[in-house]
């Protein structure tokens, strides 16, 4: 060892002796210069090769984000927080229907109302950095960059949740260094505005987490939670946290639900990331091991929420309206926010087409609550009312063309029906029926979009109404129910009442609820002139044309176009306002995601009808339900309250109608086929079918809102209203023959619209019987031929029904009371002659003879040996009961004329030879015999 030692010693001296000689240090300074200017030279080489290619980095850089603008505060806090959010829908009572149908279902969230096990999942699955830097992550950025240059196949990633968050709301999903680049200086800039939890709670309702239990699309923890769980974002599990915080990577590869709503067979994608986050939280210090094995044992497909049932698919009519309805109204608010008045937009049709596509792009995206008037547990009941009801009619054959083949094929087409109830004094829609059933085939809403004809719902809206403003008419106005000709194109009769009868004279009130058109159509014609469609657009109506203002059919119904449900409905409920009409409404306010109500339905009052008009009509309507065509009503309500309503019935029996009113709702229904066909049908009348149908809908209603539906008030009469007596054929004060007549009624009037004429309808004089009618007498008709009554005054004719009507008989209703009355005529002037002779005959004791020839003839006359025995009126039976003797008659004419008389006939035992009578001349009666003076006939004197 010493030897050894001793060796090494001995060679690191000789080695020290070398370095320290002058020549060898000498070498070692040259060759330490040479390598430390090599040194210098490479690192020199290198700063400059590292500066140049920063500076040509850096330059390329600003080469990329050079048309990037610089953006403030204002504008990037207006960019990140403008998320879609779908907006809301609710019942009336703020109670929630669903979501408005989007491609894309979002709810914001604050981030105190997140759970903190969901926001330790996100933060440790997406940016386990995220509290530390600065928006950029550069190792990361660096990697992602070496990543994409060598197209590596493992891919870390390289964005923070800021830069996700940026690339969300701010730039696009562009794969480009361009949008990489301005995505880092974007997110740079946001990390300087906002803090960390503004920019989670943006991210977290931001991100996209695949599809929930009903197959729709959805974005941001809140959709997701309440989607995929059922619960709020704020009351997840940690097993259903790491589950949500997984979805963002891949959405719809680990999403548990496939497009139809059912949940998908092979679930291992998302079950495996659900544990790949709870062991980064665990990696990260946010759980503990016991909470991480718990969490990752979890079977988390039991809490997996079965599909919540679309609003669509339960409220298919209801939502589709609400839409409508909540953009009709946007429209216009957005217009209004930008300086354009509401006539400015209805005006321009590519300004409404603007805030139009604009309204229904906020509205999907800008998560507004929707607030309508529809009470839900009333729409509820009447659905299934509707469902249940039994007695629609029959279904009936249909033609339809395929659309594919072209091929024209048969169906059986179902009655619909359409119904709506409405608060008066509000407007607001309670709720309504669209239809039987909403499929491909039947997506009509019928209650506020099928155009249909009112039929004779349109009478106290066009006709008595008016008529009664225009100081026209009075509900106990007399009107003609005759065959009269008030077409101006045709001669014939029309128009015609349901029942191909007539009534003769009624009043107004009663035309109304028995529901004549021939009464109403008269009153019309006088009114037509003043364009009474008018009060039908200030109450609404949408669809009138010019036609309909001059055709007199419109006032029974017939429109150009037609009405919908809604429309109908909605005018009636302006007489149950005093005749102020305030426009139907179903959505009642508009709230931003902020807070703020943006709308506000303001109930607004157009005057149409005075408060007397109004009641003076609805008091009318009373008796459509009292005695008229709706009188069985009364007897399917299961409540009491007043009620004033008319019945309709459309051309040919397609539309069924009875829409009616009491202080407090409307009520309308509507029921036909969507192809028009009649509703004629076996068993149970089509009137009776739609009159049920309305009362166990109101049945439903007022069984869940007795005091909505059931006021205990009546309609209050308005000042202005008297009552007064009125002679029922004229509506003129009552005269003494009308009181004779028993004539007298008593009804309401305007004030300013009292009769204030006496009577002079009917007349007292004496009349004749020619065939079947009746002929006033002339001063020179005999007595014996008359009879004593009340007519009709013909003057009184010719201004009820014109000078051309001459079927008198039909102005006489066929009621006890009017018994009195005898048909009017004119006066049958004296034609000049004597009637013709007529022939006679016995049979036994009987005197029978021949009818005269003459149509003037008022009578005849029995003689019997030249004295008068009997007079027979026309009209009764030519017969006599004669005893012995001889006979012989004459006919008498209405001035008095006498025929010559006729044959002589014997009855009996001869007469002795001076009774027999000698026939006499034509118009002369039979004179004695020659020679045979008389016994005390005394002789003449002769001439002084």
């Amino acid at each position: 060892m010493n030897e050894k030692w001793q060796t090494w010693m001995k060679k690191a001296k000789s080695i020290f002796t070398l370095l320290t000689h002058r020549k060898t240090v000498k070498g070692a300074r040259i060759t330490y210069s040479v390598v430390w200017n090599l040194i210098l030279l490479v690192l020199t080489v290198v700063m400059i090769g590292g500066s140049f290619a920063a500076g040509v980095g850096a330059g390329y850089f600003a080469s990329l984000v050079k048309d990037e603008p610089i953006r403030s505060y204002d504008s990037m806090k207006k960019d990140i927080y403008n998320y879609t959010e779908t907006s809301q829908l609710f019942f009336d009572h703020n109670v929630y229907l669903g979501k408005l149908r989007t491609d894309l279902e979002r709810e914001e969230v604050k981030l105190d109302q997140v759970s903190d096990n969901l926001i330790k999942a996100v933060v440790a699955t997406e940016d386990e950095y995220f509290y530390q830097h600065h928006g950029v992550v550069p190792k990361a950025v660096f990697r992602a960059l070496f990543q994409e240059v060598t197209n590596s196949s493992v891919q870390s990633g390289g964005s923070t949740l800021t830069q996700q968050l940026i690339k969300n709301q701010i730039l696009t999903n562009e794969v480009s260094f361009q949008r990489k680049a301005n995505e880092i200086i974007l997110a740079l800039r946001l990390e300087k505005f906002f803090d960390k939890k503004e920019i989670l709670e943006a991210y977290l309702n931001v991100s996209t987490f695949g599809r929930n239990s009903s197959g729709k699309n959805i974005a941001g923890v809140q959709a997701a939670a309440k989607g995929i769980f059922g619960k709020k974002a704020s009351d997840l599990t940690l097993p259903q946290a790491a589950f949500i915080a997984g979805l963002p990577q891949s959405p719809f590869g680990y999403t548990p639900f496939t497009r139809e709503g059912t949940v998908k067979n092979y679930l291992e994608p998302g079950l495996t990331r659900m544990k790949t986050v709870l062991k980064r939280m665990y990696d990260g210090g946010y759980i503990n091991e016991k909470q991480y094995k718990e969490a990752s044992a979890y079977d988390i497909t039991k809490d997996f929420i079965s599909p919540v049932p679309n609003p669509i698919e339960k409220y298919p009519w209801l939502t589709f309206e609400i839409e409508s309805r909540a953009k009709e109204v946007l429209t216009t608010v957005l217009a209004q926010n930008d300086g354009y008045s509401e006539k400015e937009l209805k005006k321009d049709d590519s300004l409404y087409y603007k805030y139009k596509t604009l309204a229904s792009h906020n509205l999907r995206q800008n998560g507004y609550k929707i607030y309508t008037t529809i009470d839900k547990k009333i729409y509820d009941a009447m659905q299934k009312i509707k469902d249940n009801y039994q007695w629609y009619g029959p279904d009936k054959p249909d033609k339809i063309k395929d659309p594919e083949t072209g091929e024209w094929k048969t169906v059986m087409e179902p009655v619909q029906v359409g119904a709506m109830l409405i608060e008066n004094k509000t407007g607001k829609i309670i709720s309504f029926v669209g239809g039987r059933k909403y499929d491909s085939d039947h997506q009509l809403n019928h209650a506020t979009n099928a155009i249909r004809q009112n039929g004779s719902t349109m009478k106290p809206l066009l006709i008595y109404g008016p008529a009664i403003e225009l100081g026209k008419a009075s509900p106990g106005t007399p009107l003609p129910d005759v065959a009269l000709s008030l077409n101006p194109a045709s001669s014939s009769p029309w128009p015609h009442n349901y029942d191909l009868r007539y009534s003769g004279l009624v009043s107004a009130r009663y035309a109304l609820a028995k529901s004549y058109n021939v009464p109403a159509v008269k009153l019309y014609k006088e009114i037509v002139n003043q364009r009474p469609a008018k009060y039908l657009e200030k109450m609404g109506f949408t669809s009138l044309t010019e036609g309909d203002y001059t055709n007199l059919a419109t006032s029974i119904g017939s429109m150009t176009n037609g009405v919908t449900i809604e429309e109908n409905t909605n005018a009636f409920s302006t007489f149950a306002n005093g005749g102020k009409f305030v426009d139907a409404h179903l959505i009642d306010k508009i709230v931003d995601k902020n807070g703020k109500t943006i709308y506000q339905h303001k109930v607004k009052k157009v005057d149409v009808f005075t408060p007397q008009t109004a009641y003076l009509t609805l008091d009318m309507m009373r008796d459509v339900i009292k005695m008229g065509t709706a009188a069985g009503i009364r007897s399917k309500l299961n409540f009491s309250a007043d009620w004033a309503g008319k019945t309709g019935t459309g051309n040919q029996y397609i539309d069924s109608w009875f829409v009616a009113s009491n202080p407090s709702v409307t009520f309308g229904i509507w029921r036909g086929y969507d192809t028009p066909k009649s509703l004629k049908t076996g068993g149970m009348s089509y009137s009776q079918r739609t009159n049920n149908l309305w009362a166990q809908l109101i049945n439903a209603a007022y069984k869940i809102r007795p005091e909505l539906v059931a006021p205990k008030q009546s309609f209050k009469m308005p000042g202005g209203i008297v009552r007064r007596s009125y002679c029922a054929v004229s509506g003129m004060l009552p005269s003494a023959v009308c009181s004779k007549a028993g004539l007298i009624e008593s009804d309401y009037f305007n004030v300013n619209n009292v009769p204030t004429k006496v009577d002079d309808s009917l007349l007292e004089a004496n009349y004749v019987t020619i065939g079947d009618k009746r002929y006033l007498a002339l001063n020179s008709t005999p007595k014996e031929f008359t009879q004593f009554g009340m007519i009709l005054n013909p003057d009184f004719i010719k201004r009820m029904v014109g000078p051309n009507f001459h079927n008198y008989s039909q102005l006489i209703p066929q009621r006890d009371r009017w018994g009195k009355i005898l048909v009017s005529t004119s006066k049958m002037a004296d034609n000049g002659k004597n009637p013709n002779p007529v022939g006679l005959k016995a049979s036994g004791n009987t005197l029978t003879w021949s009818a005269a020839s003459d149509n003037d003839v008022v009578g005849y006359r029995i003689y019997r040996g030249g004295s008068k025995v009997g007079s027979i009126v026309n009209g009764s039976a030519r017969s006599f009961a004669a005893g012995n003797g001889a006979y012989y008659v004459t006919a008498v004419d209405i001035a008095g004329k006498e025929s010559a008389s006729s044959n002589v006939v014997e009855i009996g035992a001869p007469d002795k030879p001076e009774d027999q009578p000698v026939a006499g001349k034509p118009g002369e009666k039979p004179k004695d015999k020659p020679n045979d003076k008389k016994k005390d006939e005394k002789p003449s004197k002769k001439p002084e």
